[in-house]
C-alpha cells in the first residue's frame, strides 16, 4: 500500500474488505463502517488477546471510531484503491459510503481473524447507523471516556450490569476455596 505507514496498513486493507463485504448493504455508511472495524478489533481483543488491526479507538459522539480512521481512509482515495460515495435520504441524512476498488491483500489477516469480522457484519447487517451506534454506546469503554479519549481495548472485559444468580454462586464458591486455601 503506497504512501501508508506500516503500522495503517492493515486498517486500510480491512477497511477495504468492509467496504467490498457491505457493499449491498443499504444501511452501510461511515458510522456502520466505524462500528464494524470497532468490533472486530475489540471481540478478537476479547477472545484472543489482540486486536485484528492494532488501530487506536477514539470516543466520538457517535461511538468508537479508529484513531487513523480519516488519514487511512484519505491515503486510499489518492491511491485509488478507495471511493467515497455520498447517498441523500429523504430525511435529509447524508450517507457516506466507501467503495473499494481494488481487492484487499487478505495475506495480512489470518482466516479467524476474517471469519469473526464476517460474523460482525452478518449481526449488524439488519441495524441502521443509528442503531449500531446506539449499540456501541451500550460498552463501558464507550460509557467510561469522554469526546476525544482513547478506548482502552482492556475495557471489553468490563460489564456495567449487575452479575446473575450463577454469577453471584461461583464468586461465592471462589471466595469459599480462596478462604479454606489460606486458612
Amino acid at each position: 500500500m503506497s504512501n501508508i505507514v506500516q503500522s495503517d496498513e492493515k486498517l486500510g486493507e480491512l477497511i477495504l474488505y468492509v467496504s467490498k463485504k457491505s457493499a449491498f448493504d443499504l444501511y452501510f455508511g461511515a458510522t456502520k463502517l466505524n462500528k464494524i472495524l470497532y468490533f472486530s478489533d475489540f471481540f478478537a481483543y476479547g477472545n484472543w488477546g489482540q486486536s485484528i488491526t492494532g488501530a487506536e479507538y477514539q470516543h466520538l459522539k457517535l461511538g468508537p471510531a479508529p484513531r487513523r480512521l480519516q488519514p487511512v481512509r484519505q491515503q486510499l482515495v489518492l491511491d485509488g484503491f478507495l471511493a467515497i460515495q455520498y447517498v441523500q435520504f429523504s430525511s435529509g441524512k447524508k450517507q457516506t459510503r466507501t467503495v473499494n476498488l481494488r481487492e484487499p491483500n487478505l495475506s495480512l489477516f489470518t482466516a479467524r481473524d476474517i471469519a469473526l469480522v464476517d460474523d460482525v457484519i452478518q449481526k449488524l447487517g439488519a441495524f441502521n447507523a443509528d442503531e449500531t451506534s446506539e449499540l456501541s454506546h451500550r460498552y463501558v469503554g464507550w460509557k467510561s471516556t469522554k469526546e476525544g479519549d482513547t478506548i482502552p481495548y482492556g475495557t471489553i472485559f468490563l460489564s456495567d450490569e449487575p452479575p446473575s444468580p450463577a454469577e453471584l454462586r461461583r464468586i461465592q464458591e471462589l471466595a469459599d476455596e480462596l478462604t479454606a486455601a489460606i486458612a
